[in-house]
């Protein structure tokens, strides 16, 4: 039976750092991952190139995390995206910021990412130990926990096993196991950015990307880029709107946010010689130009002011049937997990079991690609890592 100061069950970003942080402050660490690799989601975020942050506000980051952002306000003020920004920096990995403030690696891959987590930790001396699966944990004076060939005790206990999204990466949700076992709460868990599934014809428009368009749902409107896919909608407009959507729904997609109906009608009305495809493809891509001028074989001028009244209410808001979401498997993010009402702000520590805390997707917070859920990961790991109420 091998003791440690701090133990830490998941190695993903939140364990990670945690690990690191709790070795800054002196801890005996262990990081214990089932995976033969540290990282295996972190490594097929934005896509492969791993969006390890984002570089705006507090209050752009809290818009960002839709789900219980405002319980992260303790954390960021102890440490936030510019923080994580300057970790890297500071570790030798070049950054570079992306449209909407994305921050990636200057390599362009998320192994460079999770190599410089790695080895930071075995620098300041914590342990890994990888394919090692925990099956118990229990508390007596100490937390004892046993995986399948071997018993750690610690004094602090540190769960960072993530949520159900992706399975194949080894998110089985072990963690909300772990926090039923102690007694603590875990709110249902639902898909959070998940591609939309739409009753509409996108067969004809599979493949076409846009960028900056709008989606809007009752009060929810999302403003980002967006991808017709076989199955209807994804890309980050359409995984930002399914936190807030079950499916049923009818979401309104504006191709030309930027542009005013009235000044519409006239650029089209200034192309009144051309045929309506030729006259829409000056501002929409090719595919969609044809789409929406497919019933209408004529020159803009012969198009009566009705059918023009129609087609423009059509590229400024089309209606695109929601029929649902992709499940839980194949979405980015689980919405639920740990009550936030059990555990403590300030050193996400649980309220009742001295020494347990809680970092990254395994909490109730869920919030959007485009940085903000590594963000959340990252920051929730050091606090918890760096604790010393236990």
């Amino acid at each position: 039976m091998t003791y440690f100061d701090t133990i830490i069950i998941g190695g993903g970003p939140a364990g990670m750092m945690a690990s690191i942080s709790a070795c800054s402050c002196g801890k005996r660490t262990l990081l214990l991952e089932k995976n033969k690799q540290l990282g295996k989601k972190l490594a097929g975020t934005g896509g492969g190139r791993c969006n390890v942050t984002n570089n705006g506000s507090l209050e752009d980051l809290l818009a960002g995390i839709p789900g219980n952002g405002r319980f992260l306000y303790s954390v960021f003020s102890q440490f936030d995206n510019h923080d994580i920004i300057s970790f890297f920096e500071e570790n030798g990995v070049a950054l570079k910021v992306e449209d909407h403030g994305r921050v990636f690696p200057q390599t362009d891959k998320s192994r460079t990412i999770i190599d410089c987590l790695e080895r930071k930790i075995k620098l300041l001396g914590g342990q890994i130990k990888k394919q090692c699966q925990v099956v118990s944990v229990k508390k007596d004076k100490q937390f004892i926990v046993k995986s399948t060939d071997d018993i750690f005790t610690c004094q602090q206990l540190i769960v960072t096993t993530g949520g159900k999204s992706y399975p194949s990466t080894g998110s089985t949700g072990f963690g909300y196991d772990i926090a039923r076992h102690f007694k603590l709460k875990v709110k249902d868990l639902e898909a959070a950015e998940s591609p939309l599934l739409t009753d509409f014809p996108h067969k004809k428009l599979q493949g076409i990307s846009l960028e900056d368009v709008s989606l809007t749902c009752g009060k929810h409107q999302l403003s980002h880029d967006l991808l017709f896919t076989h199955f209807g909608l994804s890309g980050p407009a359409a995984l930002r709107l399914s936190t807030f959507i079950q499916g049923g729904e009818i979401a309104y997609l504006d191709l030309l946010p930027q542009i005013n109906p009235k000044d519409l009608l006239e650029k089209i009305q200034a192309n009144r010689e051309k045929s309506l495809k030729n006259a829409l493809r000056e501002f929409l891509p090719e595919r969609l130009a044809a789409f929406f001028s497919e019933n209408y074989g004529c020159k803009v001028k012969q198009l009566p002011g009705k059918k023009l009244d129609q087609l423009l209410q059509q590229i400024k808001g089309l209606p695109i049937p929601i029929t649902g979401k992709m499940s839980l498997a194949k979405s980015f993010v689980t919405k639920g997990g740990v009550d936030l009402k059990e555990i403590n702000p300030k050193t996400l520590e649980s309220k009742t079991v001295s020494g347990l805390h809680f970092a990254g997707e395994v909490l109730d917070i869920n919030a959007h690609t485009g940085g903000f859920n590594i963000t959340a990961a990252l920051c929730t790991g050091w606090v918890a890592g760096s604790s010393h109420h236990y």
